[in-house]
């Protein structure tokens, strides 16, 4: 004991309070049994009690050691713009953020071949219902045809409900040609060449065309002449466009040769 003394002699400091921070107190009084809880009383055995202790003598010593901090006006708190090194470096800081995205685009993939897999099982499932929708169609449209044939059923209502669906595709794909238009080699071609207008039906007559006679010549049209003769007289003119007759082709033809 003498011996411990004098080396606790030898290293101590004669130094203030504020630069040793030194506080030993027993633990703090329990606010439950309102005593103060006493070394003899805790079983070392008893890992809650020991820890609880432990707890008790720190929280003592905090509310001993904070106001005498305040009244020497030593700040106990950390300010806003306070910087500390931290304790990992920046490279295995760096380490722990590429090991974090290479787990989070895992889990990202996993979760997308888990959405594939479940569109595959739907699109199958779709597949599966429409084979048999049709197999179901075909088998009662059989059986419609084999009682026709027999004789038990005079409707034939499931020739119009086979027909109706390619009619509308038809009428789906006529569409779908008016509104396509032209090729792009046909749209090229015509930029280059132009565009002569419509040929086909360019003749036909419309209701203004039929309507309209100003051009119309009844002595032309009926081969009236002015002459005394009247029609088919002497003194009338023949008509310009009067076709010969078949001898005088017969020997037009034979002058040719």
């Amino acid at each position: 004991q003498d011996g411990l003394k004098q080396c606790l002699a030898e290293f101590r400091q004669q130094l203030t309070w504020v630069e040793r921070l030194d506080v030993t107190l027993g633990p703090v009084t329990d606010p439950v049994s309102q005593s103060a809880s006493t070394s003899d009383a805790v079983d070392p055995e008893n890992d809650f009690q020991r820890e609880m202790s432990f707890y008790r003598q720190a929280q003592a010593a905090v509310l001993e050691a904070l106001p005498r901090l305040r009244k020497l006006q030593v700040p106990t708190r950390r300010p806003d713009d306070y910087f500390a090194e931290m304790a990992k470096s920046d490279q295995q800081m760096q380490k722990i953020r590429q090991k974090l995205k290479s787990k989070q685009e895992a889990m990202e993939r996993s979760e997308k071949a888990k959405q594939l897999r479940a569109m595959r099982k739907y699109g199958k499932k779709v597949q599966v219902e429409v084979l048999q929708r049709r197999q179901k169609e075909k088998k009662n449209m059989l059986n419609a045809v084999k009682k026709y044939q027999k004789g038990l059923s005079d409707k034939l209502d499931f020739l119009e409900e086979e027909q109706t669906p390619s009619q509308g595709n038809k009428k789906g794909n006529a569409s779908q040609r008016t509104k396509k238009g032209p090729n792009a080699k046909r749209r090229y071609k015509n930029q280059k060449f132009g565009f002569g207008g419509k040929k086909k039906g360019s003749k036909w007559n419309t209701k203004e065309s039929f309507n309209d006679i100003s051009s119309f010549q009844s002595k032309v049209a009926h081969n009236k002449g002015t002459g005394k003769g009247g029609r088919g007289g002497k003194g009338g003119k023949k008509a310009l466009n009067k076709r010969p007759g078949k001898r005088a082709r017969q020997k037009m033809k034979n002058r040719a040769r």
